[in-house]
């Protein structure tokens, strides 16, 4: 099932039984955020999206979100205002889903800085741990109390990212 309208095909919907599971690769805005605007349309058009899934059932969306949501989200956050992944207009986005009723599971669990999902290849950032938290599993409010835990997994190496993982009992 997949009706969102994204014809770089960015978005995997499947149902189950008592919610969606949305997986998303969301537009970074690129150097120089020459993307920015189509960014902000992309968030726009997926909110709607996942609205109108959980006006059938609650919703578990998850992936590569492309910004770091707080400052604790990432490791440089005064220098980084500016580009893509920590503008003011990616960060009211994902704002938005907050607002929407959708819970960044993570931070149920860890409210703790220096936690990251992706590091840049240069300077060994990695290894130093200058990394962002860009990728999410997020919850419909109403499935909170399922909840479990939810993890990142950032001693598996294989990629500029790490996994992350949600336990949910529904």
């Amino acid at each position: 099932m997949n009706n969102f309208p994204d014809d770089e095909g960015r978005v995997i919907t499947a149902e189950y039984e008592n919610y969606y599971l949305v997986n998303v690769y969301t537009p970074n805005s690129q150097r120089g955020l020459t993307r920015l605007e189509y960014r902000i349309s992309w968030d726009s058009k997926f909110l709607e999206y996942l609205n109108s899934l959980n006006e059938n059932k609650p919703v578990v969306f998850c992936g590569d979100l492309n910004v770091a949501h707080k400052e604790i989200d990432l490791r440089n956050p005064k220098t980084n205002k500016k580009h893509a992944g920590f503008t003011e207009e990616e960060r009211m986005g994902f704002d938005k889903y907050v607002e929407n009723n959708y819970v960044d599971t993570f931070r149920i669990f860890n409210k703790e800085p220096d936690n990251y999902t992706w590091w840049s290849y240069m300077h060994n950032a990695r290894a130093k741990n200058i990394g962002w938290r860009i990728d999410y599993f997020c919850t419909s409010d109403s499935l909170v109390d399922y909840v479990k835990n939810s993890i990142i997994m950032d001693e598996i190496y294989g990629s500029d990212h790490c996994p992350i993982q949600l336990e949910l009992d529904c």
